[in-house]
């Protein structure tokens, strides 16, 4: 506060005080013994008139603090909750296994927040798949997948509007793994479903990736992208549809090579590929069952201040406002940035038994989390430079805004103070799809024609059981395929076990 006063003494009350001469005032001082002279009255009324002056300092500086920590606390307060703090207890609901309340409150947070609409959508969806609606969970996917497909177009009101406040500004386009893995929920859905559009949403996702990759970041000489590691989900479910159709096992090799260089840790890709080389689906009065589990808590943005980056921004800022006319508003408020945070998955796999029939467990066709966190770490500069970008703008507009008006240094003072407030009530854009699990598993099983009871457990990193046996029952045809999903973001199973009729 000192140093602020001292500051504000020097730049604001100096200016309205005339400047003296130093002999004249040593002389003036000698001459202020003799109160009865001319000279000591003079000198006497000057000292009433400094010791006015400081005094009238100290309450217009208080005055001025004040009304800074007014702004500041407005600030806060208007930029205190970010999108992840919002919505967090909504997303408990649904790992609470309450669905009903879970899409309740998403509906009414769709209508409240137009631009995080399509984020919440996708929640959404995720909850009204695992409530046993999956024509409900695909309607909703399809629209969210055509907006952000819209959005991808460059908007320059939107653009200029994020430059004067933060990337919330922005409607949510979504970030890339969540443009793939929402075509990999649109496939399953719909073989939830009636299954008659799910090949057409396979090859949505194979072309998606190819063409987020090629596409890189406008702007760019160089192609960040090309480091992605490539998602094998789609290629899976693409060779798995082929396959089930008895006639496209070439197409169906082509998959399950992709498979087997992309997700080399699926060992089950190797057994596929030798299967489908062979072109065999399964022995003569037998079918397959497939079963998909969704496991652990998915990635998710929370926003942290980049610090390294501020201070180098306050000294900038320092240095130019020493040698420039005009300040420039200090860097008090930190830059704040989006990051992913994955929670520790403590299910390794998904025990599943047909009762007399086979066992195995899950195995994991894509790690989500490990996804986002590769996407998100090659993209970060480009969210920095956004981020700096945009506090250099705010900064020139309040330099500009001086400059054009030839403030005194009391008015230069005061757009400083709302030039930090403006600074303060940034927030990172945390907007994510919430409700995607950690990984998500799968398991081939080839089960004997007839109707059977399946029985699936999570187990943990020991390989042993660590939660409740959880049933469902199968009807299995003759050479044809069946699908099966249930999610497990820990221990306790959340929603139904949903289980689709012969493709």
């Amino acid at each position: 506060m000192a140093f602020g006063q001292l500051h504000f003494h020097q730049r604001v009350l100096v200016s309205l005080t005339p400047e003296c001469n130093q002999d004249q005032a040593g002389r003036d001082t000698a001459k202020a013994c003799d109160p009865g002279s001319h000279t000591g009255r003079s000198i006497l009324r000057r000292q009433w008139k400094t010791l006015t002056l400081a005094m009238v300092e100290r309450v217009m500086f208080r005055d001025i603090l004040q009304r800074l920590y007014v702004l500041l606390l407005v600030a806060s307060l208007s930029g205190c909750a970010s999108y992840e703090e919002r919505i967090r207890s909504t997303r408990g609901l649904f790992y609470a296994n309450d669905l009903p309340a879970a899409m309740e409150r998403l509906e009414e947070e769709r209508q409240r927040d137009a631009k995080s609409r399509d984020a919440i959508s996708l929640d959404l969806a995720t909850a009204q798949l695992m409530s046993g609606k999956p024509r409900a969970a695909e309607q909703t996917l399809r629209g969210v997948r055509d907006r952000f497909d819209y959005l991808e177009q460059a908007d320059l009101t939107e653009g200029i509007r994020a430059l004067a406040t933060d990337d919330t500004a922005r409607a949510y386009a979504g970030a890339d793994y969540e443009k793939l893995l929402l075509r990999a929920m649109l496939t399953i859905s719909n073989l939830m479903g009636d299954g008659d559009d799910a090949l057409a949403y396979s090859h949505q996702f194979n072309a998606k990736q190819e063409q987020l990759i090629s596409a890189g970041v406008p702007g760019s000489p160089q192609n960040p992208k090309k480091s992605y590691q490539r998602v094998a989900l789609g290629a899976y479910l693409h060779g798995v549809l082929r396959e089930a159709n008895h006639l496209d096992y070439d197409e169906a090799a082509r998959s399950f090579a992709r498979v087997a260089s992309w997700q080399p840790t699926f060992t089950s890709a190797t057994t596929d590929l030798e299967r489908a080389r062979g072109g065999r689906h399964s022995a003569a009065g037998n079918g397959v069952l497939y079963v998909f589990a969704l496991v652990g808590r998915g990635p998710r943005k929370i926003e942290v201040e980049e610090i390294p980056t501020s201070t180098a921004l306050l000294i900038a800022d320092r240095i130019l406002s020493a040698t420039g006319e005009y300040t420039l508003p200090p860097t008090l408020a930190p830059i704040k940035i989006p990051v992913i945070a994955v929670p520790r998955n403590a299910i390794a796999g998904v025990s599943v038994q047909v009762a007399g029939q086979g066992s195995g467990k899950t195995q994991t066709i894509t790690d989500i989390g490990k996804i986002a966190v590769q996407q998100h770490q090659t993209m970060l500069p480009h969210i920095m430079a956004r981020a700096v970008a945009r506090r250099v703008v705010k900064k020139a507009a309040v330099y500009a805004v001086k400059d054009s008006l030839d403030v005194a240094p009391a008015a230069s003072l005061l757009l400083d103070i709302a030039g930090v407030a403006w600074e303060a009530v940034e927030s990172a854009d945390t907007r994510c799809w919430g409700l995607l699990p950690n990984q998500i598993q799968v398991l081939r099983l080839e089960v004997p024609a007839g109707r059977h009871r399946v029985e699936l457990q999570p187990t943990g990193k020991s390989r042993r059981p660590i939660g409740l046996t959880h049933r469902a029952d199968v009807v299995i045809e003759d050479g044809r395929t069946t699908f099966a999903l249930a999610c497990f973001p820990d221990r306790h199973r959340v929603g139904e076990i949903l289980v689709s009729n012969a493709y």
